[in-house]
């Protein structure tokens, strides 16, 4: 048999898949561990779905989407994330997960280096390891609220490096990243020439702050942005995402369309059109209830005197567990899982820097977090919350 191609072979596999997948043979476990909203999705977006299906519109589509969905998405760019694109710089792709690949697939060659956010999430890794593109990670830590520290990442960058990733709200830390560092990274991209491309995927779940878009303040036109349908809308087998790139891109873009996916499926590019267009009161629920299982969450953890990072954004709890896992929280995770039927995200699944913290999803039914936090082993001291 003939060999793989040899990068493929450095490709990481997935942390939180592992967990998952040994969860999914036990009986009784209690799931926090993957980023899957518990809540249905909105009735009015599976009837667009069954409307297209019985319309017969299952044919091929333009490259980049719909017209109309399109619109959609730059009138909802316009408004809501105040970013002025036009139809030919909206591509609408198969989940975030394909953007994410697009952006990356256009600016990176074979030992060129991406800036990666550690912790972060596993597919920025990953992907850089398939393009033969080497991912060098930037630390988020305590010690510097869980934001960048420029003056690191800046030394970070070599003649080699092509872009960097940023990813606000955050997956798996919950952190949201203010204006100022924002304008700060962008900054830096322009003194090293860096393309940016920036993960917007929990744009709609903040707590206190309000998420601000990269491309807005982006005057150099530099910024690649990633968003989702999946988490917002409870969508994430529906898989539609969309990518907003640089100006000058459409002809680039529609034969890299055409030569990966075609286009997205015509029945969920209506339902997509019906999440944006439509009422957003299931958003808003949605928002709430995890907001809701955050109080859960803040109550038991502090009770038990265990630290973790208070999130402003995303549906994740970032948990120091580090007096538990003896330097190993991955085959902790694995214990855990086994002894007391409660599957967690290991932190160093999103990175080195991640040992001995774990992440759970705060999309499940509130007994299933008060649960799964009860059985988490207590420190000897009484640490305090984390504020990004």
């Amino acid at each position: 048999m003939p060999s793989l191609a040899p990068r493929i072979e450095t490709v990481p596999p997935s942390g939180i898949r592992r967990i998952f997948e040994q969860a999914a043979l036990l009986d009784d476990v209690t799931m926090l561990v993957v980023g899957e909203p518990d809540v249905p999705v909105a009735p009015h977006i599976g009837e667009a779905a069954r409307r297209a299906w019985t319309e017969d519109r299952t044919g091929y589509t333009p490259n980049g989407g719909i017209a109309p969905l399109r619109v959609a998405i730059r009138d909802k760019l316009a408004r809501e994330n105040r970013i002025d694109a036009d139809l030919e710089q909206i591509w609408v792709t198969i989940g975030a997960t394909q953007a994410l690949f697009q952006a990356m697939t256009l600016v990176l060659t074979p030992g060129d280096e991406v800036l990666v956010p550690d912790p972060g999430y596993t597919t920025f890794t990953m992907n850089a390891h398939i393009l033969g593109a080497v991912p060098v990670p930037y630390h988020l830590s305590p010690a510097h609220g869980f934001e960048p520290d420029l003056d690191a990442l800046e030394a970070s960058v070599t003649d080699r490096t092509r872009a960097i990733i940023v990813n606000s709200p955050s997956n798996p830390l919950g952190s949201v990243f203010g204006e100022g560092t924002l304008r700060r990274l962008l900054d830096l991209a322009e003194r090293h020439d860096l393309w940016v491309i920036s993960d917007e995927v929990y744009e709609y779940f903040t707590h206190g702050v309000r998420h601000t878009s990269l491309a807005a303040l982006d005057e150099d036109d530099r910024v690649f942005s990633v968003f989702s349908l999946s988490k917002t809308y409870a969508m994430t087998g529906v898989r539609v995402g969309y990518l907003v790139t640089p100006t000058g891109m459409g002809a680039t873009m529609r034969t890299m369309q055409e030569a990966t996916i075609s286009c997205v499926a015509e029945p969920d590019q209506f339902a997509a059109l019906a999440a944006i267009v439509g009422d957003h009161s299931t958003v808003r629920d949605a928002r709430e209830h995890y907001r809701s299982n955050l109080g859960v969450a803040r109550e038991v953890l502090d009770a038990a005197g265990i630290r973790y990072l208070d999130p402003r954004g995303a549906f994740y709890l970032w948990i120091d567990v580090a007096h538990a896992t003896d330097g190993d929280v991955a085959a902790w995770a694995e214990r855990f899982l086994v002894e007391r039927r409660v599957a967690v995200a290991p932190g160093s699944a999103f990175g080195r820097t991640g040992e001995g913290w774990i992440r759970i999803c705060l999309a499940a039914d509130p007994e299933d977090v008060r649960r799964g936090l009860e059985a988490l082993p207590r420190p000897a001291d009484r640490p305090t919350a984390v504020t990004a």
